[in-house]
Formats: structure tokens, C-alpha cells, sequence
């Protein structure tokens, strides 16, 4: 009997062992508030309003980052730039990849994608002006990186969009109502 406890032992060493990391991860804040998150459900049916929505996060937290460097320096600056990179970069990718989840779908982005490409080349300045540290130069690049994706699919989106549209134009007419129902007397 002490030999199949010693086995049991262990097996549910290895088992904790392996999925440890695993519960651990499942622990991680999400970069959105939980405004943000009910915002962003709201939204979700509508594919223009939720993309102008993400580019008003990343905004947002681009403000937030300049705001540390306009104001004389605290302490934790870097951390907390460090952990607004990481912000932007999660919320950067979510975007990246309701675009990829869009395009198929030929939801009518025409009007946004503008918007969202200038949003990329305002955060990736942003981005760029910080100084250098080494608290934060990783969290920088995989940011750039993202907002890069962003650019990339936005800019190959508006073109799918423009030829589909071109291909498939929208009615122009009113939807029309049903008229009166004739019920038998």
C-alpha cells in the first residue's frame, strides 16, 4: 500500500507541476477596464463602432504614457510605462484581430479604417519619442510591432473593402415596410 501512495504522490506532482503555469496565466488582469470590457460587448455586433472603440483605448492609453513624460519625473515612471506598453500591446493585438475577423465577413469598415490609420502613425510617434530605457525597450518594440500589424491590415483591408464594394454596392433604396394586414371578418 505505501508504494501505490508514493506513485499517487508523485503523479499529482507531476500533474500540479504541469498545470501550474497554466492556472497561474488564467490569473492575468486584462488590459481593459471593466467599463471598457461592457463597452466593448455593447459594441460587438457592430464592427465600425467597436474598431473606433479599440482606437479609443489605444488613444487613451498613448495619452496616459505622454502624460508621464510631460510631467516632471516620479518614481516608477518606467514601470508604469512598462505597464502601459503591455496595455497597449494586448489591446493592440485584440484589434488586430477583429480586423482579421471583419474582412471576411465584408462588414462595412470604409468609414473607420481612415480614422484607425491615423491612429496608428500618431501612436507609433508616440511610441518612438519616448527615451530610451531598459525597462521598458522590450515592452516598446512589441508594441511597435502590434501598432505595425495594425497598419499592415488595416491598410490591405481598405483595399479588399474597396474592391468588394466596388463589386457588391450597397442598395441605395429604403427597406420596404409591409403594408396593412387584411384580416378576414
Amino acid at each position: 500500500m505505501p508504494l501505490f501512495s508514493a506513485r499517487r504522490a508523485l503523479f499529482l506532482c507531476l500533474v500540479l507541476a504541469v498545470l501550474a503555469p497554466a492556472l497561474h496565466a488564467q490569473n492575468r488582469e486584462s488590459a481593459l477596464s471593466e467599463g471598457e470590457i461592457e463597452k466593448v460587448r455593447d459594441s460587438r455586433l457592430i464592427p465600425a463602432e467597436c474598431i473606433a472603440l479599440f482606437t479609443k483605448f489605444l488613444d487613451a492609453r498613448v495619452e496616459r504614457i505622454q502624460d508621464l513624460y510631460a510631467k516632471p519625473r516620479r518614481p516608477g515612471r518606467e514601470a508604469d510605462t512598462r505597464e502601459l506598453l503591455e496595455q497597449l500591446t494586448s489591446i493592440a493585438d485584440e484589434l488586430g484581430d477583429n480586423l482579421d475577423d471583419y474582412g471576411p465577413r465584408h462588414a462595412d469598415l470604409r468609414k473607420v479604417l481612415p480614422k484607425l490609420l491615423e491612429g496608428t502613425e500618431r501612436w507609433s510617434s508616440a511610441l518612438k519619442s519616448l527615451p530610451e530605457d531598459a525597462t521598458y525597450s522590450v515592452g516598446r518594440k512589441l508594441a511597435l510591432e502590434s501598432i505595425r500589424d495594425i497598419r499592415e491590415s488595416a491598410t490591405q483591408l481598405t483595399a479588399d473593402q474597396d474592391a468588394w464594394f466596388k463589386a457588391h454596392p450597397p442598395s441605395k433604396k429604403k427597406p420596404e415596410q409591409p403594408g396593412p394586414i387584411d384580416i378576414p371578418r
